[in-house]
């Protein structure tokens, strides 16, 4: 810290003004500013939330009843995207791999972002935009769910895997940001969910939003039907 630029770049004083104070920085002014930072983030994901709600509830309920449909029959689920948003795919497989809940139970489900092998020999060898394409040549089933997530709605990489998943006969979903970009107008996505905000990071929040609720409505969906199941198990054995 002591060999830091005392001028620092443009980056370093507007993310960072408290050290190029020459030490007198307000610790009592940081904390009140940190806060303020806080708050507004916060009414501004809350903020993005209810417009979601308002534009796509029913369409939030239609998609994750399909998905539930889907894993009804076997189905497994394959989620991919970029950056921040493979990581939103891996979050929501390992919640569909290892519920969060005791009344829940694991769905099959891969993030094609985990293996950085094939992703690394796919971008090299064939191209970076096929890297989730060959993974669902390869692992998709008819059938099974593919969920491709992105900000701007036109990563050239989860738009080809979703339309390929669509020539396998797979459901495609889409989470996208901003006004979706190419993904919303492909006939390829089966749902094509928005997130109306042009703030990546907000976007990201959102679309975390939207997943959660598509795995509470899948669950749900599935813990009833396994409910009715089982008592139609138990009067069988009675009669």
């Amino acid at each position: 810290m002591a060999d830091i630029n005392k001028e620092g770049s443009e980056y370093d004083r507007l993310f960072y003004p408290f050290l190029f104070a020459g030490g007198k920085a307000n610790p009592e002014e940081v904390l009140v500013q940190v806060r303020h930072s806080t708050i507004e983030k916060c009414r501004e994901i809350v903020a993005l939330r209810r417009a979601e709600l308002t534009a796509s509830r029913d369409l939030i309920v239609t998609t994750g009843q399909a998905m539930a449909a889907a894993f009804a029959r076997g189905a497994t689920l394959f989620a991919f995207g970029n950056g921040g948003s493979a990581t939103d795919a891996q979050d929501m497989v390992t919640d569909l791999v290892n519920p969060p809940r005791c009344e829940w139970y694991p769905l099959p489900a891969l993030s094609l972002t985990n293996d950085i092998a094939v992703v690394t020999a796919v971008g090299n060898d064939v191209g970076y935009e096929n890297v989730f394409t060959r993974q669902i040549i390869a692992f998709g089933r008819p059938g099974d769910i593919a969920v491709g997530i992105s900000t701007s709605g036109n990563s050239a990489n989860v738009l080809q895997a979703l339309e390929q998943a669509k020539k396998q006969e797979l459901l495609t979903v889409g989470l996208v940001g901003n006004e979706g970009g190419k993904m919303a107008r492909s006939p390829a996505l089966d749902f094509c969910i928005l997130s109306p905000c042009d703030h990546i990071p907000r976007i990201q929040e959102g679309q975390a939003t939207i997943y959660h609720c598509l795995l509470e409505i899948v669950h749900t969906h599935l813990v009833r039907c396994r409910s009715r199941k089982e008592v139609k198990k138990h009067e069988h054995e009675i009669h």
